[in-house]
């Protein structure tokens, strides 16, 4: 989704998402900023648990987004091992569409099993 511009929510998540990925170093990304539709997805996200009051401060999302990182390393590498370029093309188009899936599968997993771990059944 496209963030709210009338919500003032939506200004305060612009200034948060900025300071992340200044922090993070990510220059590519915030240069193309609002061009890209996950940038605008993820200010729209923030905003959204700005308005709900759900904290969402720059530790947190530097955390994830580290973590995030490690994987795009690890996906990036994976693609490299394809020969051509067509072949890499198609495993980014199948990373997108099946493997998301997949990983917030195994996210969810873990967090049960971490879950479990911690608090029991």
């Amino acid at each position: 989704p496209a963030p709210d511009e009338e919500a003032p929510e939506t200004a305060t998540a612009r200034a948060q998402v900025a300071a992340l990925l200044t922090e993070l170093g990510w220059s590519t990304v915030l240069e193309l900023g609002e061009l890209s539709p996950v940038y605008r997805s993820l200010v729209a996200s923030v905003a959204t648990l700005v308005r709900l009051g759900y904290p969402c401060d720059i530790g947190y999302l530097t955390r994830q987004a580290r973590i995030m990182e490690q994987a795009a390393v690890h996906d990036l590498d994976e693609m490299e091992t394809y020969a051509s370029e067509a072949e890499q093309v198609e495993k980014a188009v199948a990373s997108a569409v099946l493997y998301e899936p997949l990983l917030m599968s195994l996210r969810r997993l873990a967090q049960s099993e971490e879950s479990a771990r911690r608090y029991g059944l």
